[in-house]
């Protein structure tokens, strides 16, 4: 008879292996679940400061706002990022300055 600790069966070394990942993921969903009822705690807070302070709501607050209110379905915020539209005499600049950088590059070789 051997000696020390008796050998586990692999079928009970994977119920418990799934077990405890199952026990893993109970934690996480619940922390989860805890962060987003802070994230609102704090959210609600920061909005009741800028009411006193009479400060408008910054675009990036009511986006975070719209985000936490829509996190739990998981749909976008629907909000577009804006781009900067450059002038015709600026696309040329930059144009003429990369043509004589490339120029310039062409000749060190």
């Amino acid at each position: 008879m051997p000696r020390g600790r008796p050998r586990k069966k692999p079928r009970s070394m994977l119920f418990k292996s799934a077990e405890l990942i199952g026990w893993a993921i109970g934690g996480i969903e619940r922390e989860i679940a805890e962060t987003r009822v802070r994230l609102a705690a704090l959210t609600a807070q920061a909005a009741n400061l800028r009411k006193r302070a009479g400060v408008r709501a910054s675009a990036a607050a009511s986006a975070v706002a719209n985000a936490v209110g829509t996190a739990a379905e998981g749909a976008p915020t629907g909000r577009k990022r804006r781009r900067r539209k450059m002038s015709p005499e600026a696309r040329k600049k930059i144009s003429e300055m990369m043509k004589k950088r490339w120029a310039e590059r062409r000749k060190g070789k």
